[in-house]
């Protein structure tokens, strides 16, 4: 009987798991494979990554995936994506980048975001007659200077040679969509995520492309999560090393699609994940915004339904700081003689055995060390790219596992925080789903829960969780399962975790500090980080 098989890229700010799934009564990981890529960061706030060095990773770890399982790319039916969110890739009229794809967390366009929104009467920060019009027409409003709009604002300000080049406007997964069938789309979730689209006519909001001048001509075309983009390129395929003609569907982002892969599809569902960056996200069947918390509900894979999402920028990626900064010096990462930093599979297994076998002893509060995880800025529920990460209230007797301790504990901290600001507006569910490469470990699970109060729930490969949700849009569009829903029934709770009342108090405490630290800190934010010459 021939193999049911399903291919998902997940694309994200530092590398792609490609995983092989199988799915007949449920969806099995048959296998994956990761490969790295740079990030390249600059003094002014840049934050680019090279399309070039995606795609050779994608063909890498393909070929790596049908070696180490054996299995026969014919029987492959569909190929799905996750990728990261609101990139700005610029391309020609061949689908060839006109420069480096500009990151989310790239944040040079302050002077952009101004011009565009911040003169006249003002509501948070934001031009009213301008918030009122993007609220009416997107549902959300592009105040942060990361909003993709403001990047391509700055290209077109900074580099006209490269801008007038422009065919296309595309988000990660849409160039590599692009690349594999030459077609130029964008699926519903990314076009929000441009702040330029129309929740109602689901469509580009022509009303808002003119206030913030943005040519219509360089939008693609608008298609669901579970649509075909097309069919597998021939030249694609000899460089991936697959047949040509495999369906290629939209997929989605990764705030869309990793909620479905936790099974977190229901109106109320809540799920926290924590990978690069961190986020907490409630299934809404509304649109909603808090301009002042810098919360929106945000378009998401399931026709219908949208996801009320608040966004940290920097959470596993203070691990990885960690890793490199705090553990490989003099303690010491090097179980069973394996050199932690060789690869990023690596890292992931040694270094939460790290935390489970060492943070462990520490007491909950790490002794009174708070650690705030913004380390490339911050977004909700402030927005400032000037905050930095901290390690508050050390004292002769804090030690180096304390300070660890401290940085999983702030990061818990920031995602209780847009628990409680969510609850303002919506309830989120009292058992929450947790995914991505933080709920490997059994000790952040549990930290987790003590610092929210919430029961912690988790899912098999929680690392995949946006691979899983990448193939669970490639078989709603196949027609295998009923819809986006379907993920209800293929995904089960693996592990459960309730928070701990003896440590109540003590999270409590640091919590409170911990709120009070932005706002006790934010003018010397300003003079340390701010835009100005450096003696």
């Amino acid at each position: 009987m021939k193999n049911k098989l399903l291919l998902a890229y997940d694309i994200g700010t530092t590398g792609v798991k490609t995983c092989l799934f199988e799915i007949g009564d449920g969806l099995r990981l048959a296998a994956s494979a990761m490969e790295g890529y740079g990030l390249y960061i600059d003094a002014g706030g840049g934050a680019e990554q090279k399309p070039s060095e995606w795609w050779n990773a994608l063909c890498a770890t393909t070929a790596k995936l049908l070696s180490v399982s054996g299995a026969d790319a014919a029987d492959i039916l569909g190929i799905s994506f996750c990728s990261q969110m609101q990139g700005l890739v610029l391309t020609d009229s061949a689908g060839e980048p006109v420069r480096n794809a500009m990151s989310y967390m790239d944040q040079r366009a302050r002077e952009q975001l101004k011009k565009g929104l911040g003169h006249g009467v003002q509501i948070s920060g934001v031009n009213a007659v301008k918030l009122l019009k993007s609220l009416r027409a997107t549902g959300a409003v592009a105040a942060s200077v990361k909003d993709p709009v403001w990047k391509y604002k700055w290209v077109q300000e900074h580099e006209p040679g490269n801008f007038a080049r422009v065919h296309k406007w595309l988000d990660v997964k849409e160039y590599i969509i692009c690349k594999m069938t030459g077609e130029f789309v964008m699926t519903r979730d990314s076009a929000f995520a441009t702040l330029l689209y129309d929740i109602r006519k689901n469509t580009w909001s022509e009303k808002i492309c003119a206030m913030l001048g943005v040519d219509t001509a360089h939008l693609p075309r608008i298609i669901r999560s579970t649509d075909q983009a097309g069919v597998l390129g021939e030249k694609a395929a000899a460089e991936l090393g697959l047949p040509p003609g495999i369906p290629v569907f939209g997929g989605g982002g990764d705030a869309s699609l990793i909620g479905v892969g936790a099974g977190a599809v229901s109106l109320g569902d809540t799920h926290v994940y924590s990978g690069t960056s961190g986020w907490v996200s409630t299934v809404v069947d509304k649109s909603m915004v808090d301009i002042s918390a810098m919360i929106a509900s945000i378009v998401g894979a399931r026709e219908g339904f949208y996801n009320y999402f608040a966004e940290l920028e920097t959470a596993g990626k203070c691990l990885e700081w960690v890793k490199d900064h705090l553990a490989l010096d003099e303690i010491g990462v090097f179980l069973e003689k394996t050199d932690v930093a060789a690869s990023q599979e690596t890292v992931y297994t040694n270094l939460y055995e790290y935390l489970t076998n060492v943070i462990d002893t520490i007491p909950p509060g790490s002794g009174g060390v708070i650690f705030t995880p913004w380390l490339h800025g911050n977004r909700c529920p402030f927005e400032d790219p000037n905050a930095r990460g901290m390690f508050f209230n050390i004292s002769l007797e804090t030690g180096k596992t304390e300070l660890i301790r401290s940085v999983v504990e702030g990061v818990c901290m920031h995602l209780r925080w847009f628990l409680e600001i969510q609850d303002k507006k919506i309830a989120t569910s009292p058992a929450v789903r947790f995914v991505g490469g933080g709920a490997l470990s059994d000790v952040t699970c549990q930290i987790l829960a003590d610092c929210t109060g919430r029961v912690v729930e988790t899912v098999d490969n929680p690392q995949n969780a946006g691979a899983v949700g990448a193939a669970v849009a490639a078989a709603a569009g196949l027609g295998l399962i009923t819809g986006i829903e379907g993920a209800k029934e293929l995904i089960a709770v693996r592990k459960t975790f309730r928070p701990r009342a003896e440590y109540k108090k003590v999270y409590d405490r640091n919590f409170e500090v911990y709120k009070s630290l932005y706002r006790s800190n934010k003018k010397a934010f300003g003079l340390l980080n701010g835009s100005f010459p450096v003696p």
